[in-house]
């Protein structure tokens, strides 16, 4: 039990750590769901938004963290 305690705070920390994140990118101007490679699709009564160049961007970056802590844990 202490050790799913324990995993849930790590994951509240993250996403909470993830929203400053986001928060500080939307001051700075910085392009994220504007990046080429998105996609917004409007007609009267519906927007469609496919962010799929922010998204393989993120893929990207997360990627290379995750493998720099593997590496460093090892």
């Amino acid at each position: 039990m202490q050790q799913i305690g324990k995993m849930l705070i790590g994951a509240g920390l993250l996403i909470a750590f993830l929203g400053c994140l986001l928060l500080l990118a939307g001051r700075f101007n910085l392009p994220f769901g504007n990046l080429p490679g998105d996609i917004t699709y409007q007609k009267k009564n519906l927007t469609v938004f496919a962010p799929f160049g922010t998204m393989l961007l993120i893929s990207v970056v997360i990627t290379i963290i995750f493998n720099i802590f593997s590496r460093w844990k090892h």
